[in-house]
């Protein structure tokens, strides 16, 4: 049992560490971009709504620390709060979804979305601040692909939970499940301050 645990944490780790190196690229692409076009960068970057960004790291935060119990009643052989933490868990990662939802629909209401339809009418070069939008589209589009997964996920745990499939001897579907619910979060953690404040503080 416990060697099925390391190998199944390693391959947990293989995977996220792919997943970073994937997510580096974009990081890369934006870099690149923000200091060819700092200009057309923060002003666009002035057009994302900050107070939604802001709630969504919140709400990320604290689905991270559910996570986190729901680990530590798993591995000790507590069901009923196991089940509720990843209950509010999911919750949460659906809330985030739900807002992210609202904010996608707002950039679409305001043609800000990427191709024949996009229109800018501020400072800047259109094709330039329409860079930014490809990019952000592209990173934030890809980390909710990964909080889909992640929900899928805890649905599939609770299901388990519930019957009592998870003791304190056999846990690390949870643990490695838990880990990349963590690295979701943490790539968020990052894209807020890159895609919603840095360019602020550069147009002021």
């Amino acid at each position: 049992m416990e060697q099925q645990r390391e190998a199944g944490s390693i391959g947990m780790w293989v995977f996220i560490a792919q997943e970073i190196m994937f997510f580096g690229g974009l990081f890369l692409a934006y870099t690149i971009f923000r200091w060819k076009f700092p200009v057309e960068f923060a002003a666009a970057s002035n057009h994302l709504t900050v107070w939604m960004g802001g709630l969504n790291t919140v709400v990320l935060i604290c689905s991270s620390l559910t996570m986190a119990l729901a680990v530590y009643y798993a591995q000790t052989g507590k069901t009923r709060a196991q089940v509720g933490f990843l209950i509010l868990t999911g919750l949460l990662g659906t809330t985030f979804l739900v807002i992210k939802g609202f904010e996608y629909a707002e950039k679409f209401r305001d043609n800000l979305f990427p191709g024949g339809s996009f229109e800018w009418h501020q400072q800047g070069d259109p094709n330039h601040v329409q860079i930014f939008f490809w990019i952000y589209f592209a990173m934030t589009g890809l980390h909710a692909l990964h909080m889909i997964v992640g929900l899928g996920i805890i649905t599939w745990l609770i299901l388990k939970a519930r019957k009592g499939t998870f003791t304190p001897e056999y846990h690390s579907p949870v643990e490695i499940s838990g880990l990349y619910w963590h690295f979701v979060d943490i790539i968020w953690i990052f894209l807020f301050p890159l895609l919603y404040l840095l360019g602020r503080h550069l147009e002021h």
